[in-house]
């Protein structure tokens, strides 16, 4: 059906990720491009580009072209993809020259956002576009049998959005998707810092605030950090400390929100797959998998285990990779 190669992409809001049958992860870089706003020339992508965020001269901007797991920015993505294409076919050494791709759509994307997507990937270079939902991918990566008649509940805590699917015989059962994800709880900790403390902080320091100190919404030993950033009355550089159960305080809500959205797919389960469910549990995928104590959270509030994905910021990206060679089961791939 393809010829020799075959890559998978993880379009995330986040990190863009490139994954082969032969090699594994090929590329794994931030979905940040560094563009001169006169020239409109790429200056940088990736990682480069990542380190420039909130440090460039004015004419330099450091944007991420994805927005909520789609693209915002139709131009810059296409760019950005051809950066990230060279590297792979680099690494791969493409005979052919064009590749035959899969790539995931948020299951809460539009024709219209899945059509970009396509398009954007098709002007990278591919000589075909397959499209996957998301959770159907992570659940693939994440070594699950979505091909049989068993319930897969997968939770995708990905930038943009957080993915919850129901999966049975290749196929989404019962799915929703919010736009709530790790930028969300980013920007939960900046407006929290600046409103209790008058201090501005960047979105950088903020996600490693997260890393650090961010905790899911149980009990847990007090962590304390430093934070640097600009004092909003005097305008000049300050330190303050903060504690994991404050930044526990302010991403509160955000993670309600995921917790209702996995309540709502559980609501909707057909009661022969719900037995599969209290069985085997569910299984987290994505950057958010990693927060603090969320998989502690997680399984109290719903009273069923809560599994980590083995890798759980590549499971989608090796999940488009390995769907090559199960399309014909799995009914929710479009070309």
């Amino acid at each position: 059906m393809f010829g020799q190669t075959e890559i998978g992409i993880d379009l995330g809001t986040a990190n863009l990720l490139v994954y082969s049958k032969d090699k594994g992860i090929i590329v794994n870089e931030p979905s940040v491009v560094a563009i001169d706003t006169e020239t409109k020339k790429v200056l940088a992508i990736g990682t480069e580009a990542k380190n420039m965020i909130g440090k460039t001269p004015g004419r330099i901007a450091a944007t991420r072209p994805m927005r909520d797991g789609v693209i915002a920015d139709f131009d810059i993505t296409a760019e950005m993809l051809k950066g990230l294409m060279k590297k792979a076919s680099k690494v791969l050494g493409f005979t052919v020259r064009k590749p035959s791709v899969v790539v995931c759509a948020p299951s809460g994307a539009t024709t219209v956002e899945k059509r970009a997507i396509q398009d954007a990937v098709k002007s990278s270079g591919a000589k075909t576009v397959h499209l996957i939902e998301e959770p159907v991918a992570a659940a693939i990566g994440a070594d699950l049998p979505v091909e049989e008649p068993i319930a897969n509940l997968i939770v995708d805590i990905g930038g943009g959005t957080t993915e919850v699917a129901i999966i049975s015989y290749g196929g989404v059962v019962s799915c929703n998707s919010i736009r709530v994800g790790g930028d969300k709880l980013d920007e939960d900790i900046v407006q929290y810092v600046r409103k209790q403390y008058n201090l501005l902080i960047g979105e950088r320091t903020a996600e490693k605030i997260k890393m650090e100190i961010g905790h899911g919404l149980v009990e847990h030993k007090e962590r304390t950090m430093d934070v640097r950033g600009r004092d909003l009355v005097t305008g000049l550089p300050k330190t303050i400390e903060v504690s994991s159960y404050e930044i526990q305080k302010a991403i509160r809500e955000s993670l309600l929100a995921i917790l209702e959205t996995i309540r709502v797919t559980l609501e909707n389960c057909p009661p022969e797959l719900s037995g599969d469910i209290v069985d085997r549990g569910v299984v987290l995928s994505g950057g958010g998998a990693l927060l603090n104590g969320i998989q502690d959270w997680l399984s109290k509030e719903i009273i069923v285990p809560v599994h980590l994905a083995p890798n759980p910021l590549e499971a989608v990206a090796i999940g488009t990779g390995r769907s090559l060679h199960v399309m014909k089961s799995l009914q929710k791939v479009t070309s």
